[in-house]
């Protein structure tokens, strides 16, 4: 008889992120994560499409910061979904930028995300593909099964839909409590609290 305990659903860091076991994050070292965030089962994050700076372009003599994807706190990906750096020729050559994901982002399932910065508390719907090089402001709300063109920026407090997405609204006054992430936290990992009703 084993002593050690089941292993559960999710891996917790000390910094309180909850990274499910069958996630796939690939090049571990290019990833950061803000804590407190969720990645469900099935998510992929290309922590490997890593800035290529050749060392003579470096700005400073120490090492070069490679991050590839930087998520904030309170941050939920759901299942099936992908964040890709995008990439672009800079200089003669093809090379990937970091992708950054501010607080409490939620990112639905099977959504996949090549954006180059994703403010705070936003809200992407599921089945959506955010284009390379877009920009989404803070408390933004995309909708299910949007396309958000390559470069496209959408400033805050919108509501966004549509293949190619467009602004079809604002969010209200009073309607950003909608998104905070702290309870969805609470109800995701090994030990998951119940709602409070």
């Amino acid at each position: 008889m084993s002593r050690r305990p089941p292993r559960g659903e999710y891996i917790e860091t000390d910094t309180g992120n909850k990274v499910a076991r069958k996630a796939t994050l690939v090049g571990t070292q290019n990833i950061m994560l803000g804590g407190k965030t969720v990645i469900q089962p099935d998510v992929m994050i290309r922590g490997d499409l890593a800035r290529t700076i050749p060392p003579a372009q470096s700005a400073s003599g120490g090492p070069a910061n490679n991050t590839a994807v930087a998520i904030g706190r309170y941050c939920f990906l759901s299942k099936g979904c992908i964040l890709r750096p995008p990439g672009r020729m800079y200089k003669g050559v093809f090379t990937f930028m970091p992708l950054r994901l501010g607080d409490h982002v939620f990112v639905g399932p099977g959504t996949v995300v090549q954006a180059a910065q994703i403010g705070n508390h936003v809200h992407i719907g599921g089945k959506v593909v955010v284009g390379e090089f877009a920009i989404i402001k803070d408390y933004v709300k995309v909708l299910d099964g949007s396309v958000v063109p390559p470069n496209m920026v959408i400033p805050s407090f919108s509501i966004v839909a549509g293949q190619p997405a467009r602004i079809i609204g604002e969010i209200p006054e009073g309607g950003i409590e909608a998104f905070e992430l702290r309870d969805l936290y609470k109800t995701v990992g090994n030990n998951p609290q119940p709602t409070a009703s």
